[in-house]
């Protein structure tokens, strides 16, 4: 599937800033299933410096200074990325008897025992703790001897289920453990709270950044900017002996990572849909946020995200959004994914 996103961010100082130096990560990531075609990322006023890295965790992120006094920040990201239809979890009986008992005791320290990267993705983040009521709500579907993939999935399930999403419940920085204990979030808060249900159990689980190709109301046209950034949770399972990937699957060295998403209640190997774009990936979203900095000056801001992604040839026939001061308004938890 080939989707077009465009990715707006405008900031409005109350004041004049003087100096700004921000990191985005607004860059799609190539392989895993999708192909990236076109990328640009254009920031008005021009920046003074600017310069493209690879994070610790295989990101493209862009970072620029701007050494001028300025009242208004714009950064627009437009990608093109063709995406492929995910593999299905394996069903394979190499798989099937891999219980999460075992991908526990496989990441449990021993001394001298062999270092797997994903082990890093173990242990508590900023946004992320290990903590024990995290793990209460997991076990009715973590049964004992159930294999891995079918108990993330129960767990999945379960987050869509009994949690209820609600637009501007949290905030960008809500607590993962408050968002579980009201039951109700957004995307970013499923994916931190399924992250500390995997975590607190001994398995290792990333957070993933993206967007989701959403469809609108039946007989409403798609409109410019109306939608958001989304997230979910990829787990890493090391492959079995004697097991052999099909042509094409993604690994990643000795394992592989399957992707599930609790917001929707979907899942797959290299995305949890062929809908699905990949940003960025890391422990929590903090890793991963798609605009952070710091300023000198400046009293306040106003910030409006707007975010489209649509199939090229639909690009004709998108019809505008509602008005800025509407679309802030109605934004005002755009920063948050999902």
């Amino acid at each position: 599937m080939r989707l077009r996103i465009h990715h707006e961010t405008l900031y409005d100082y109350l004041g004049t800033v003087a100096l700004a130096q921000h990191m985005v990560h607004l860059t799609p990531r190539a392989g895993a299933g999708q192909q990236v075609l076109h990328h640009e990322i254009k920031i008005t006023p021009e920046p003074a410096t600017r310069s493209e890295t690879i994070d610790v965790f295989g990101n493209l992120r862009t970072f620029f200074s701007l050494q001028a006094p300025h009242e208004t920040l714009r950064v627009d990201a437009q990608s093109e990325v063709e995406t492929s239809k995910p593999w299905p979890l394996p069903d394979n009986p190499a798989w099937t008897v891999q219980s999460w008992e075992w991908l526990r005791e496989h990441f449990r320290y021993r001394v001298q025992a062999p270092y797997d990267p994903a082990s890093e993705f173990l242990f508590a983040s900023p946004y992320v703790p290990r903590d024990d009521a995290f793990a209460a709500f997991a076990r009715p579907v973590f049964a004992t001897g159930l294999p891995v993939l079918e108990a993330v999935r129960a767990l999945t399930e379960r987050i869509h289920t009994d949690l209820t999403y609600e637009t501007a419940s949290t905030e960008v920085n809500t607590p993962a453990l408050q968002a579980l204990e009201q039951g109700k979030g957004v995307c970013q808060d499923f994916a931190h709270i399924m992250l500390g249900c995997l975590r607190s159990l001994g398995l290792p689980a990333r957070y993933v950044s993206g967007y989701l190709l959403t469809q609108p109301p039946p007989g409403k046209p798609r409109l410019i900017g109306a939608d958001a950034s989304h997230a979910w949770v990829a787990l890493y399972v090391p492959l079995p002996v004697g097991f052999i990937a099909p042509d094409g699957a993604p690994t990643s060295g000795p394992g592989a990572w399957f992707d599930f998403d609790p917001t929707n209640n979907r899942c797959g190997w290299g995305s949890p849909g062929e809908d699905y774009v990949t940003l960025a990936v890391g422990r929590d979203f903090s890793d991963v946020s798609p605009m952070r900095g710091v300023i000198q000056g400046g009293a306040g801001h106003e910030l409006d995200v707007a975010v489209t992604v649509a199939p090229p040839e639909e690009w004709a026939q998108l019809a505008p959004r509602a008005p800025a001061s509407e679309a802030t308004q109605s934004q005002s938890q755009s920063s948050t994914p999902g």
